[in-house]
Parts: C-alpha cells; structure tokens; sequence
C-alpha cells in the first residue's frame, strides 16, 4: 500500500513538472507502482505466482516492444526517443517492460474479480483491460515526446499521431499475455483474495487519468477514449465491489473472503 499511494502521489505531481524532471516522475511512477503490484503477488499469491507474472509481463513485454521496434508488428513502425527512460535495450527502455506489469496486474485481479469463476471472460475483461489503458498511455507519452510513430493515414479521431494498428496490436499483446500469465502461474489452495490494492490502482488509473488528461494535460480526445475503453472492466467492477459493501448479513459475509 506504501508503494501504491507514493505512486498515486507521483501521477499526481506529473502535471505539475516538466522536461527531463517529467521524466523522472514517469519512471518513478512506472517502477513504484510495478513494485507494489509484484509484492502484492508475491505476498497474496505467492513468490512462484509473483516471479510468473514477472516472467510474463516484464520479460514478456520487453520482447513484443523489441520486436515492435525492429520489424513494426503488432504495433507500427515507432520508435523511442533515446535517453528519455533510462537505459535500453535492443532500443526499448528497460521500463517499458515494467510499465507492462504495473497495467497488467490491476487488469488481471478486476478481472478475476469480476468474472467470477467463468475462466474466458476473466482472460478476456483482463486483457480489454490491460489493452484499454494504453489509449491514455500512448496519447500521454508522444505528447511528450518520448516515442513516436511514422505518419498513418489510419487513426482516431482526435489523435492522429497514433495509428489504428497500434491499438489493435495492443489488444492482440495483451490477450497473448493474460493466456501466457494463466498457463504459467497456478493459484495457491488457500484464500488469496485480498484485492483492495490493485482494485484501486486500476479504478485510480482509469478514473484518474481521464481526469488528468480532460484537464491538466489538454488531451481531451485520449480522455474520452481511456475512459470509455477502461470503462468496460471499471464499472463491473465498481458493480462487483458495491454489491459486496452494499449491506445486509449475505454481503457481510462476502467482504473477507473476496475483497
């Protein structure tokens, strides 16, 4: 939870910064809140659960954006501006893999959360969830300057220095990755479910980010399109959460065990 509120804080004071010390902020919120997500894992879930999620979120993610980089598929022909996020590999900063974990295990556990029990829809909502964030992130980020894709004829409304291709290749990833994370990992025997954390990193996230783009950050088309994506596993899952907190002796008893 530490980590998780000094990362909100960071967001927080991201509008209020600029140049190389809005860098700075990018990659404190970015391994901020990878850190709390992966001890949340590892803490809920287990240390094997935690590493698997590692494996396939971060390893994962790093080699589709090296990939990304080299050949443009899934994503477009970009590129990353060079010392703006610290070191890189194979041109792709370290903490774009991390950045892949931090969206990654909110989506998973609202999913999980929501799905209850039915195992399709939950790797479906987590992966829309996951790749739903990415029509606030990449908006944000070539706004800034830190990659940048070739001209496309095809894009939304609104942004057009973002081509069509990238979103569908990020929706593409992140099913490829929720499949990946469920074959991997394996879910402890025990009651694990103590989910209050990524909950509200994601609810915080899509609700947040609306906000901060519609408002400190004059990105009005991203706003509307981060929230009306992400909207589609956030108001499940506020449902899911307002009908275990919503009062009589069967929610009661539901609060321990789910949230």
């Amino acid at each position: 939870w530490a980590l998780g509120i000094a990362a909100v804080g960071a967001q927080i004071a991201y509008p209020l910064t600029t140049g190389s010390a809005r860098d700075h902020v990018s990659v404190t919120v970015v391994v901020l809140l990878a850190a709390a997500c992966t001890i949340h894992a590892a803490v809920t879930r287990g240390l094997r659960w935690s590493a698997g999620l590692l494996a396939v979120t971060a390893g994962g993610g790093l080699l589709v954006e090296a990939i990304g980089v080299a050949t443009g598929l899934p994503f477009g022909a970009y590129s990353y501006a060079s010392g703006r996020l610290g070191p890189s590999v194979a041109h792709v900063p370290l903490i774009i893999g991390l950045a892949w974990t931090a969206g990654a295990y909110p989506a998973w556990c609202a999913a999980e959360r929501v799905a209850r029990g039915r195992h399709g829809m939950r790797l479906l909502l987590a992966g829309v969830g996951l790749a739903g964030w990415d029509l606030y992130l990449d908006p944000q980020m070539v706004a800034d300057g830190r990659w940048s894709w070739a001209p496309s004829f095809a894009s939304l409304p609104g942004v057009p220095d973002i081509p069509l291709s990238n979103y569908l290749g990020w929706l593409l990833t992140a099913l490829v990755m929720v499949a990946a994370l469920d074959l991997v990992t394996e879910l402890p025997a025990r009651g694990y479910r103590r989910d209050a954390l990524p909950f509200t990193l994601y609810l915080w996230t899509w609700l947040g980010s609306g906000l901060a783009h519609a408002v400190f950050l004059g990105l009005g088309a991203s706003a509307v399109y981060g929230f009306a994506a992400m909207s589609l596993l956030g108001w499940p899952l506020l449902a899911s959460l307002r009908g275990t907190t919503g009062g009589g002796e069967k929610a009661r008893r539901a609060v321990p065990a789910s949230f």
